[in-house]
This record gives structure tokens, C-alpha cells and sequence, in this order.
């Protein structure tokens, strides 16, 4: 046992000085030169991320498709489509398409933006990029409560932080509530001689165009209020005047790369090319929005309208003699199919003479490396017009409306030189359909819809049309459709939450005005 002893005390002692001389360069040694660590991270990158992901999913434009056009685009009557799974043309409920932009929106958009917030909390040195994030992650938010009511919102993408998977629902009125009191405080915050910001897609860094951007999305998001909470809405909406965008070149807009595939290409553009089906033939612009322009001489209607376009639906190759003349432009009745019943198939309509004759989007608004629109300075305008009518806050009624109409005809130009407005045209326009106040609220409304219409976000039409009634769109007629005739309201809640949080779920479904099904009503709807 000595001899043991003896020969395994200088070993252990050696192994002693061996390890302490490990240990002290341990995590060095252990450390792998390649990787990135918290402190290495570079924030920038969740912006990139949050801002091409708010654009739709890479995901094959999953929720684009289903969301903004399946279901927005044509209940707003801007497109048509007898393609039979585009139930939101008929008011059909397909469970899985309403639910498509919650599914794809919390993990893809909430979780970047949630962690880029999280992450440059209380940093200094990220000062820009936090308040960026903050802002971001309201637009975010107030698209996702628009579309569905009360939602996950103060615990929802911070479960790796705090260890909740279960976050609760929020009213809308108290998310209202904070993302306005959020995009205030950020966009205040933002510091031009602070940290440069290298991961902006949209305005590069530029601190003078986010704050404009910031005061813009808090004057849409307080005007959604106006029969909801006039007062909380006219509080920010004087927080804003003088802030806002002050022309075309303050669009907020992200443009796509054709190189990179599906991941990076425009969203929109992915589905009406016909990439996943026959989109591209038998969607065409809404007779309701063709008829508005073709109605008023407006100019943007041989812009943004061309029939010819596709001269089979044997084929996605475009037919470079396109016909962008006004006079022949012809939209699509709402609510048809191809099932050969009368008074149902599009084919025994009054206006069919051929399907080439039915107008297409400008091939200038659906370029795989074109522009996604987030917010414009026309929507600004237009909205500022409505602040000084209903409110008197904010100016010239009249002198908004204006900036507004031009500015909603200039920007084509932004998708494709083909589709410039001359100015001249548009101002030609002003005078021939001058702003009338005693019908002020109800013109504001009909061209805020048809610039929201040629931006291809459909979301922000059915948002603004709820609040308003404008226009008054006729609902379709068609058999055994989920509202009883009546244009949906919301989206229902997805059924999964009925089992990955289903305490919450049942709760909130249980709230919803009217019902969580498709005629039912979020807050502010009014």
C-alpha cells in the first residue's frame, strides 16, 4: 500500500498542475476561432431578415398567395379569379389559407424582430438598429391584429428569453395602445450621429427618412382608430403633424433579387406569373376597380392595366404586344367560375367576349427583382386629407387630398418606367374631379383604396375599408358561402392554437364580436 501511495501522490500532483494549466487557457482553447458569439453577433442581420420576411415568406410566398390575394385582393374587388381554390372571391371559408399569415408570420417575422429588440435592449451601441427594430416590430403587429383581433402580442416571440410558450392574447385596443406609444418613443429616439445602421434593405440607414417613416405608420396606425378611440387617435395624430413623409422618394418600399430564387424574388410577382398554378391567365383585375378608373379618365388605368398579356393558358410566356390602351381595358366580374352553370360561369357573362380581353396587372408590377410598397407618402397624404376634414388637425383638407392623388399616380414609376404618370395628367385629373368637402371623407376613402389596390397590398384595403364602408362594394352573389353574402371582416384563428395554446385560444375565440369565423369583428371595426 506504500509503494501504491508513494507512486500515486506525485501523479496526482502532477495531473494537478496539469489540469489548472488547462483550465486557465480553457476557454480559449475551446473556443472555435470560425464561430460568432453573442458578443460577436452583429444585430443588423435579424433587421434584413424581418424586413424580407414582412414581405412574405420565402416559403414560396405562402402567405402572399392565400392571405393578400386568395382572400384580400378579391374580397376588396381589386382582382378576380375564377381559379376554384380562391375561396375569398366566393366568401368561402378554407381554414388553412385564412390561418396562412399567422402560421407563417410569427416565426418568420415576430421571432426576428422580437430577438433584434430583445437583443440590443439597453446596448448603446445599438441605439439606431434597436429603435429600427421597435418600429419594424409594430408594423408587423398592427398587420397581424388587423387581420385577426386580439392576438399573442406582450409575450408572444420571446420565448427563448422567458421561457413562456404559452403567451397569452392581448386585446386589440391595449395593443393599439402600446404600438403607439412604441413607435412614438423609437422613432423619436433615433439619433442621426448614432450608430450606423448596415443591415437597412428599405432606406439604407438613413435616420432622416426612418423618423419620416415612423411618424407616417403612427398616423395610419391612429386613423385606423377613429371610431374606435377618437381621442387616443387625435393625440397622435398631433404628435405627427410636420413629421411625415414629405414625397415619393420617402416611399418605404423593399426591392427583391431575381438571382436568388424563391427566397428572395417579389412575393406577389411569384404567384401571378403563374409559378404554382394558372394565376397568371385566370386572375385578372376586378371589373369594380377597372370601372372606377375607366369611369373617372383616371390616368393610371392604361398604367397599370394591359389585356393581351397572356393569349393562352397553355403558357406563362408574356405576349410582348401587350394593349395598354385605356379605352379597351376591361375588368373581370367578382364572384364567376368555369363550372358551365348559368349565372355562375364567367363565360355567360354580359362582359365576356374573350379571356385575353379581361385586363392583367402592368408586367411592370410583377418583375421577380420589383418592389414590395410597405407604406407610401400618397397613403400619408390621403390620410393627412382625412385628419384635416374629420379633425381639422393637421392643414388644408383640400391641399392634402391634392399631394395625395398626384403622389398615388406618380409613384408607378417606382415599379417600372413604362408606368410613369406624367404630372401633368395627374393635375389635369385634380381639376377635372376637385375636392369637395361636403363629400370630403368619402373620396379620401375610394382613392385611398384604389392607390392601396395598385400597391398589391390588399391588406391594407380590406383594413381601411372596414373602418370606413368605402367604397361600397356589392358583395358577390354565389351558393353556400360562409357569410351569408356579406364581405368577410376578419380572418378566423388558426385551429392549431386550439391545441398548441389552447387555454388562450379558447379564451380569446370565445371574445370575438359576432363570432371568431369570418363575419366576425375586430375592435376598431366599427
Amino acid at each position: 500500500m506504500k509503494t501504491i501511495i508513494k507512486l500515486y501522490v506525485p501523479l496526482l500532483l502532477s495531473g494537478l498542475v496539469l489540469a489548472s494549466g488547462c483550465t486557465k487557457d480553457f476557454e480559449k482553447i475551446n473556443t472555435d476561432p470560425q464561430s460568432v458569439g453573442q458578443a460577436e453577433y452583429n444585430p443588423n442581420y435579424l433587421l434584413s431578415t424581418a424586413q424580407l420576411n414582412y414581405t412574405g415568406s420565402i416559403d414560396f410566398a405562402y402567405e402572399t398567395w392565400r392571405g393578400n390575394l386568395i382572400y384580400a385582393s378579391t374580397m376588396m374587388q381589386g382582382l378576380s379569379s375564377v381559379i376554384s381554390y380562391w375561396a375569398g372571391d366566393k366568401y368561402m371559408l378554407n381554414e388553412g389559407y385564412t390561418a396562412a399569415y399567422w402560421e407563417k408570420a410569427y416565426p418568420d417575422q415576430v421571432k426576428y424582430a422580437a430577438d433584434l429588440v430583445e437583443f440590443t435592449k439597453a446596448k448603446p451601441e445599438y441605439n439606431n438598429v434597436y429603435q429600427m427594430g421597435r418600429i419594424w416590430k409594430a408594423l408587423i403587429f398592427q398587420r397581424l391584429t388587423d387581420l385577426y383581433g386580439d392576438i399573442p402580442y406582450s409575450e408572444a416571440g420571446k420565448g427563448y428569453y422567458t421561457g413562456n410558450l404559452y403567451p397569452k392574447y392581448d386585446s386589440q385596443q391595449s395593443i393599439y395602445t402600446d404600438l403607439l406609444k412604441e413607435v412614438d418613443e423609437a422613432t423619436s429616439a433615433l439619433n442621426a450621429s448614432g450608430d450606423a445602421v448596415t443591415g437597412d434593405l428599405v432606406y439604407a440607414g438613413d435616420i432622416a427618412k426612418w423618423k419620416r417613416f415612423g411618424y407616417s405608420l403612427m398616423l395610419r396606425m391612429a386613423m385606423r382608430l377613429t371610431k374606435a378611440d377618437a381621442t387616443l387617435a387625435q393625440t397622435y395624430i398631433n404628435k405627427a403633424v410636420g413629421k411625415t413623409m414629405i414625397g415619393d422618394s420617402d416611399n418605404a418600399f423593399f426591392k427583391h433579387d431575381a438571382g436568388g430564387g424563391r427566397p428572395t424574388q417579389n412575393r406577389n410577382a411569384q404567384v401571378l406569373l403563374g409559378d404554382g398554378g394558372q394565376e397568371n391567365f385566370y386572375t385578372r383585375w376586378s371589373s369594380t376597380f377597372i370601372n372606377y378608373l375607366k369611369t373617372n379618365a383616371d390616368p393610371r388605368l392604361s398604367k397599370v392595366a394591359v389585356t393581351k398579356l397572356y393569349l393562352t393558358d397553355g403558357t406563362k410566356t408574356q405576349n410582348p404586344n401587350y394593349i395598354s390602351t385605356a379605352a379597351v381595358q376591361k375588368g373581370m366580374p367578382n364572384g364567376k367560375d368555369l363550372s358551365g352553370i348559368a349565372g355562375r360561369d364567367v363565360r355567360q357573362d354580359p362582359s365576356y367576349t374573350d379571356f385575353t380581353d379581361y385586363s392583367s396587372p402592368h408586367p411592370g408590377m410583377l418583375k421577380r427583382e420589383g418592389n414590395t410598397f410597405i407604406l407610401t407618402y400618397a397613403e400619408t397624404e390621403l390620410l393627412w386629407a382625412e385628419a384635416a376634414q374629420r379633425y381639422g388637425i393637421g392643414g388644408s383638407a383640400a391641399t392634402h387630398y391634392n399631394a395625395g392623388v398626384t403622389a398615388a399616380m406618380t409613384y408607378l414609376s417606382q415599379y417600372d418606367a413604362a408606368m410613369t404618370v406624367n404630372p401633368t395628367d395627374a393635375a389635369n385629373y385634380l381639376t377635372a374631379h376637385p375636392y369637395v368637402p361636403a363629400n370630403g371623407l368619402d373620396m379620401i376613402a375610394m382613392q385611398y383604396w384604389a392607390h392601396t389596390i395598385t400597391m398589391l397590398d390588399f391588406y391594407e384595403s380590406w383594413s381601411n375599408w372596414r373602418r370606413t364602408g368605402v367604397p361600397a362594394l356589392v358583395p358577390v352573389v354565389y351558393p353556400n358561402t360562409n357569410t351569408g353574402g356579406s364581405i368577410p371582416r376578419r380572418f378566423p384563428y388558426p385551429l392549431a392554437e386550439g391545441v398548441s395554446n389552447a387555454a388562450n385560444y379558447k379564451a380569446a375565440s370565445g371574445a370575438v364580436p359576432g363570432g371568431d369565423k369570418l363575419v366576425g369583428k375586430v375592435w376598431w371595426d366599427k
